[in-house]
C-alpha cells in the first residue's frame, strides 16, 4: 500500500450500492401495498406495555396507525383512558395529601 492509497478516498463498490436502494425500495414498497409497515404490529405491542404500567388500558379502544402527509409518515397513537378510574386515583392521590399536611 503506497502514501497515495492511503490518503485516496475509496469508493463504495457499485454492488453495496445498489443492494442498499433496493432494500429501501423493497421497504417502501412494502409499505405502499400494505398501508403499514411491517414492525407495526410489534411497535404496537410494545407501546401498550408501556402505558399500561402507568395506565389501565382497554385494548379495544386503542388504535395505532401510520399517515401518510407529503413526504413524512406520522404515527398516531390513540388511547382511551377510563375517566372514572383517573377520577378515584386523583381523589386516593388528595386524600394521602390530606393526611400528610
Amino acid at each position: 500500500m503506497s502514501i497515495m492509497d492511503y490518503f485516496r478516498r475509496s469508493q463504495p463498490k457499485s454492488a453495496t450500492v445498489a443492494k442498499e436502494r433496493l432494500q429501501i425500495i423493497v421497504a417502501r414498497e412494502r409499505v405502499r401495498h400494505t398501508g403499514e409497515p411491517d414492525y407495526l404490529p410489534r411497535l404496537k405491542q410494545e407501546l401498550l406495555q408501556v402505558i399500561s404500567k402507568y395506565e389501565r388500558i382497554d385494548l379495544d379502544q386503542v388504535s395505532v396507525n401510520v399517515e401518510r402527509s407529503g413526504d413524512c409518515d406520522v404515527l398516531e397513537l390513540n388511547v382511551v383512558l377510563s375517566e372514572s378510574e383517573r377520577a378515584a386515583r386523583a381523589a386516593s392521590r388528595g386524600l394521602a395529601a390530606a393526611r400528610n399536611f
